[in-house]
């Protein structure tokens, strides 16, 4: 499975994921679409409120994803294969 696939299947856990970025950043929200290089991530709360950025895999932390596990109520890791 590539890497595009294997956040595909990050993208269905949970109630939303939780990114750290290579630039210190973490992004918390719903990842909204894949492409082959990155993944648009909206970030806010209402229309008024949130934000979408696409993101590309190489500004990602892929040993740290989490996704938020409500059957848990925890930010649960989730790893990529490396293949």
């Amino acid at each position: 499975m590539d890497l595009a696939e294997q956040l595909a299947v990050f993208a269905e856990k949970g109630n939303q994921q939780r990114i750290h970025l290579t630039d210190g950043r973490t992004l918390q929200g719903w990842i909204m679409e894949i492409r082959e290089d990155d993944l648009l991530m909206s970030t806010g709360f209402s229309e008024k409120q949130g934000k979408d950025d696409w993101i590309p895999f190489t500004s990602i932390h892929l040993d740290q994803l989490q996704y938020w596990d409500t059957q848990q109520s925890l930010w649960a890791p989730f790893t990529i294969d490396p293949q």
